[in-house]
């Protein structure tokens, strides 16, 4: 990767740069007032990249949670990210090796950039994506270190600071509206969730509404494709 890749990347990734920064230390202060230091930040941001997978990690540490347990809430929490990967497997088609990377790095954040990103000319459409995701993770875990050391050194009050991944999101999520030809997925995900939360209610909502996404998006593949063509 060469620095013509990076200075096409960079700028695509200074949202989640800011949003990072912020919820990444969010994540540092609660795992410092939790008893874990710096490197327990520094670990767990480097091996499970995982924002709100982090967080519920800081609880379950915190109360002793057993593996099974653990295991469990995880898959819960980061079911999503089955809809995420099954939508990029033609993007990161040919990336080779770093295909697991991608994988790995794919986050709500960085799955929101690469999902409209085009590389721009004269770049490598695959080093871009790597890249973006390379870089995405850079800011989390300096974040996270840096909320620690500095939970370590002053002390805060965390409670609430949680919500600052929810706000980087929303974020994300208004641009995405705004750039999007069709809102039609977007609309779906959020009549399904709705759908859910009112059938079964907000603690088994999950997979009910993933469930009817991933079904609703399959059967309007064929229409999708043909709108995305014709504004291409």
């Amino acid at each position: 990767m060469n620095r013509r890749t990076l200075a096409a990347a960079f700028p695509l990734t200074v949202p989640v740069l800011m949003g990072y920064l912020a919820i990444g230390m969010a994540f540092g202060l609660m795992l410092q007032s939790a008893g874990y230091g710096v490197g327990w930040a520094f670990l767990m941001s480097l091996t499970i990249y995982a924002g709100s997978g982090q967080y519920l990690g800081v609880s379950l540490l915190a109360a002793g949670a057993s593996l099974t347990q653990t295991a469990f809430l995880t898959l819960m929490i980061n079911f999503r990210h089955l809809v995420y990967g099954l939508s990029m497997l033609e993007k990161f088609r040919g990336m080779g090796a770093r295909k697991l990377y991608m994988i790995f790095s794919l986050t709500d954040e960085t799955y929101a950039l690469l999902s409209s990103a085009k590389a721009p000319e004269g770049v490598e459409e695959h080093d871009f994506y790597f890249a973006v995701a390379m870089l995405d993770q850079s800011y989390w875990i300096l974040g996270s270190v840096l909320g620690a050391v500095l939970g370590a050194a002053l002390g805060f009050d965390t409670t609430g600071v949680d919500f600052a991944m929810t706000a980087l999101f929303l974020v994300i999520a208004v641009g995405q509206w705004r750039a999007a030809g069709s809102h039609l997925p977007a609309l779906l995900g959020g009549g399904a969730t709705l759908a859910s939360l009112l059938l079964v209610g907000a603690e088994d909502m999950l997979l009910p509404a993933l469930g009817i996404i991933v079904l609703a998006l399959t059967l309007l593949r064929p229409r999708l494709e043909e709108k995305k063509e014709a504004l291409s």
